[in-house]
C-alpha cells in the first residue's frame, strides 16, 4: 500500500515530483528555524523542498556545531542549505576582498555546499561578480547568482545581461530578485512574459516578494505564486516560499489549490 494520503487521486502529469530534481524547485527562506523546527519541516514536508536558504547573516549567530547538525539534516532530506546573499555583501563590505576565501573556506568546513552572491546592499562591478564567483567554486562551493536590485527597476534585456555574466563565471542558477516583478504595488506581468522568452528558465529561480518590502501585501504574494504556476507551468522554480508554505506551494504546484481545475458547468 502506498505510504502516500489518498493515492487514487491523479495529480498532473507534468508536475516533477521525485527528487532529486531539475526543475520544478522549490527555495524556502529559513530565518532562524531551530533544529527541532527543522526536523519536524523535513519529516513532512521536506519532499517538496530543494533549497533551504539561511538568511541574511543569521549563520553568524549559531553555536558551530548547532549549525553544523542542521545542516546535517537538511541534507539527509536531499534538501540543499545555502548561505544567503547578503551576508556576503556584509563580509564583503566590512572587511574587503582580501577576506572572501577565508569566508569561502569557512563555509565548507561547516557543511555549506552552496552558497549565493548578490550585490542587494554593495554594488558589484561585473568583474568582482565574476571573481566572487570563480573563487567560491575554486573553494568547492556551488554558486546561486542573483540578478535585479531592490532598489530600481531594470529592463528585462538587463536582467537577462545579469544572468549571462553569472552563468558564463560558473553560477548553477540565477534568482531573480523579487522586487522586479512589482510597481506601484501591481505585477509587471510583461517583464515575467518577456523573460521567459529570453531566459532558460531550467536554470532561474523567481524570487517571491516578502512583505518586508515596502506596499507589499500577503495576497500580492499569493497572486504572484498563481501567476508564476500559471504562466510557466507547475515546473517552474519558485524561491523564497516560507517554510510553512511548502504544502501549500506543492498543491498549488498539482493544481489542488486555486490553480485547478475550473469548470464551466455544474458537475
Amino acid at each position: 500500500m502506498s505510504n502516500i494520503a489518498f493515492p487514487f487521486v491523479e495529480v498532473p502529469a507534468g508536475r516533477v515530483a521525485p527528487k532529486p530534481r531539475k526543475s520544478g524547485l522549490t527555495m524556502f527562506a529559513d530565518y532562524g528555524m531551530t533544529l527541532e523546527q527543522t526536523e519536524s519541516l523535513m519529516r513532512y514536508a521536506g519532499g517538496f523542498a530543494d533549497f533551504a536558504k539561511i538568511m541574511v547573516g543569521t549563520a553568524r549567530l549559531y553555536p558551530r556545531d548547532y549549525l553544523k547538525e542542521k545542516l546535517a539534516v537538511y541534507k539527509k532530506a536531499q534538501v540543499r542549505p545555502f548561505i544567503g546573499g547578503q551576508f556576503a555583501e556584509y563580509v564583503l563590505a566590512n572587511q574587503g576582498r582580501q577576506i572572501m576565501p577565508r569566508f569561502f573556506a569557512e563555509a565548507v568546513e561547516l557543511g555549506f555546499e552552496t552558497i549565493e552572491i548578490s550585490d542587494n546592499c554593495v554594488p558589484l562591478k561585473d568583474e568582482t561578480r565574476v571573481a566572487l564567483i570563480q573563487e567560491a567554486r575554486a573553494a568547492g562551493l556551488s554558486v546561486l547568482g542573483e540578478v535585479g536590485a531592490k532598489d530600481r527597476k531594470s529592463e528585462a534585456h538587463e536582467l537577462v545581461a545579469q544572468a549571462k555574466i553569472a552563468l558564463d563565471a560558473g553560477a548553477e542558477m540565477v534568482l531573480v530578485e523579487a522586487a522586479e516583478f512589482l510597481e506601484g504595488g501591481k505585477l509587471k506581468v510583461d517583464l515575467i512574459e518577456e523573460l521567459s522568452k529570453k531566459l532558460d528558465m531550467t536554470r532561474a529561480m523567481i524570487e517571491l516578494p516578502g512583505t518586508w518590502i515596502s506596499g507589499v501585501s500577503l495576497s500580492q504574494v499569493e497572486d504572484i505564486k498563481k501567476l508564476l504556476v500559471k504562466t510557466f507551468g507547475p515546473d517552474v522554480n519558485i524561491a523564497n516560499v516560507k517554510p510553512e508554505d511548502l504544502m501549500g506551494m506543492e498543491a498549488m504546484r498539482c493544481g489542488l489549490w486555486t490553480v485547478g481545475p475550473h469548470v464551466e458547468d455544474p458537475v
